[in-house]
């Protein structure tokens, strides 16, 4: 049996070889929403929801966009009484136009231009070419096809859904400033429910099935970058977007519409750019990637859900980005598939 002082440099070769698996990778263990933590740290929620909201983030940067697109793009409720394609090609736009840009100018600036080089690169391994696993035999061009046409197609439908809806009185439709108490706080708790239905609809995509028809296109990207966000099929896109249900249940406002849809679609373009921050110079400019998900990219079987709820650690299942993770993540998922 091993004295203390092995395990312990068992423990620390183990974690040199985990930290060499990776170009970057953040302080571990990871840290996750102490809003669920036990007893409360006010001060740490604080900290955690000002780094979201007070900061530039792609939380702020989301709801920018849904600003933009409510008062520019969007029709007004009585328009969307009756479907038409006139107001819904302009959602379709709202979609398009800020997706393009935000997953274009990403990619351009940590893959083609290499901009940064590989600071704060997790992956060291360029994206792939010439590689059959992947539509067109290229990674990039298959995350554009299946991010284009079916995710944004996808997403449209959701939202063109539920406007038609509260145009016409089938989904509780709350006009500010009827309630502003509510009005602000549902802009919180949308990411909160996002993270709450992913976690599920990501275990019921890993059932081996479902794996196999959806899922695994999406994991063809180990190696994730800016355009595999929601590079993914569609049966698991229309799973995805159920998420737009909460619309049918709680009040909410066209704004609230647009901003979720930004947190579902656009905030993943840039926890899957690879990247940890984007830097200019020597200068961080903002977060980026989202470490905790990559290393369900790399490992499968772990992280489903997100840092804002701590599903993962209450069913077994978190990695915290250690090497002993990694071994608990290894054993669990060769017990599943033996």
């Amino acid at each position: 049996m091993p004295s203390d002082t092995e395990a312990q440099e068992r423990a620390s070769h183990a974690e040199v070889r985990e930290a060499g698996r990776w170009n970057f990778r953040p302080p571990t263990p990871l840290a996750q929403n102490p809003l669920f933590q036990w007893p409360p740290r006010p001060r740490a929620i604080f900290q955690w929801y000002a780094a979201f909201w007070l900061e530039i983030s792609t939380t702020t940067l989301c709801f920018a966009l849904a600003l933009l697109a409510y008062f520019a793009i969007l029709p007004e409720l009585a328009e969307m009484q009756v479907l038409a394609w006139g107001w819904v090609a302009k959602v379709w736009l709202a979609n398009l136009v800020p997706q393009v840009i935000c997953a274009g100018m990403l990619h351009y600036w940590l893959i083609m231009r290499k901009g940064q080089g590989d600071r704060t690169k997790y992956d060291p391994r360029d994206q792939a070419c010439n590689n059959g696993t992947f539509t067109f035999g290229n990674q990039v061009h298959d995350n554009m096809f299946w991010h284009i046409a079916s995710g944004i197609t996808l997403w449209t439908a959701a939202q063109v859904i539920v406007f038609w809806a509260m145009a016409n009185g089938y989904a509780p439709t709350m006009l500010f400033p009827g309630n502003p108490v509510w009005f602000v706080a549902f802009f919180v708790l949308l990411p909160i429910w996002s993270s709450f239905h992913f976690y599920w609809i990501h275990r019921l995509l890993h059932w081996p099935p479902l794996y196999k028809l959806a899922h695994s296109l999406h994991h063809r990207n180990v190696n994730v970058g800016p355009w595999s966000g929601i590079s993914m099929h569609p049966v698991e896109h229309l799973l995805f977007y159920t998420n737009f249900a909460i619309h049918f249940i709680v009040p909410s406002h066209p704004l609230h519409v647009l901003f979720h849809g930004y947190v579902q679609s656009t905030h993943p373009v840039f926890s899957h750019s690879g990247f940890e921050e984007i830097v200019v110079g020597d200068k961080r400019q903002a977060k980026a990637g989202v470490f905790f998900h990559q290393l369900h990219h790399r490992y499968f079987e772990c992280n489903y859900g997100t840092v804002e709820m701590p599903w993962d650690r209450w069913f077994g299942s978190y990695h915290d980005g250690s090497a002993h993770a990694t071994g608990e993540t290894r054993a669990r998922k060769k017990q599943m598939y033996t």
